[in-house]
């Protein structure tokens, strides 16, 4: 890649007041936390006063996470690669800290898992459904970016990851957790670790919404795009959502079935609701947005 000029060096300089600079600010003050640090005692006791059935739930959540995470740090690079040839400097800066995160989350996961004992195969709680999701489609639509960077390509490669298996997925598991076990007072460890790896997604969702907003606002059309990537994503979360209380007339903590399903569908139409409204903005709207406005959560201290 040959480079005409210097951004950062010419009268240009360093766009501060854009959406992607500003993450960059934020995973600064709020990204930077380890996993190593977190206190998992009470989990380790929590979890031996466990029934069976609320382990296996706790483990397929956390089994599906974990595949989930691994796979996103692995499949993230060629987006960042796209932005750079691109010329996109604050977006690359701040997708620098998106996959040092992704690779903290993956070693929190492994971390609670060894603390727990469970060291063993936990693929057999990664499912058909899930193995499409995570094995095949993010991969899949990750790796085309090496030889195809259209809008469409990226359009397509941020729905599945940002939209999708970020905002609509991973989501909906927080939304579990929380009613299974922070609700509860049960493995503080976990819990904490997994609303800070929600505050780092927050800024990711973000990201993936200012990205897709702007390939919409310069390339209308691809509006259509998303919405029919999504309509095929759809039957994926219906599934993953109900094998989540599979084999199991009632969940084990107590939580009702229809609540995660509903998060779930809202989550949905949330997504396409906030991408519709690129339609007809100025570019500099985009640029400017504030995180509020892209349906996630305005960060605090945990």
């Amino acid at each position: 890649m040959v480079h005409e000029k210097m951004q950062t060096t010419s009268t240009l300089g360093l766009r501060e007041d854009s959406m992607p600079f500003r993450l960059y600010q934020k995973a600064k003050k709020f990204g930077i936390w380890n996993p190593c640090d977190i206190d998992f005692s009470q989990d380790i006791e929590d979890w031996k006063k466990m029934t069976e059935p609320q382990r296996e739930n706790i483990l397929q959540l956390i089994s599906q996470f974990q595949g989930g995470e691994e796979a996103v740090t692995l499949d993230l690079l060629p987006l960042i690669m796209a932005v750079a040839k691109e010329g996109r400097i604050e977006e690359e800066m701040y997708l620098t800290t998106f996959l040092f995160e992704e690779a903290k989350h993956t070693e929190f996961f492994r971390i609670f898992l060894n603390t727990i004992g469970e060291t063993g195969d936990l693929t057999v709680h990664h499912s058909d459904k899930f193995k499409e999701v995570f094995y095949d489609m993010l991969p899949t639509a990750m790796e085309k970016l090496l030889t195809d960077t259209s809008p469409e390509a990226i359009a397509e490669a941020s729905t599945v990851y940002n939209m999708f298996i970020e905002a609509v997925l991973a989501e909906t598991a927080y939304f579990g957790i929380h009613n299974s076990l922070e609700k509860s007072g049960l493995m503080p460890g976990l819990t904490k670790g997994m609303s800070l790896i929600k505050r780092d997604e927050s800024r990711h969702i973000a990201y993936g919404t200012f990205l897709i907003q702007r390939i919409i606002c310069e390339h209308p059309h691809i509006y259509d795009l998303v919405a029919q990537k999504m309509g095929e994503l759809t039957p994926y979360a219906i599934q993953l959502n109900k094998e989540g209380t599979k084999n199991s007339e009632e969940h084990p903590f107590g939580v009702d079935p229809d609540a995660s399903m509903n998060f779930t569908m809202r989550q949905l139409s949330l997504r396409m609701e906030i991408l519709s409204r690129a339609r007809g903005k100025k570019i500099e709207e985009v640029y400017k947005s504030e995180i509020s406005d892209y349906g996630v959560q305005e960060e605090v201290e945990v």
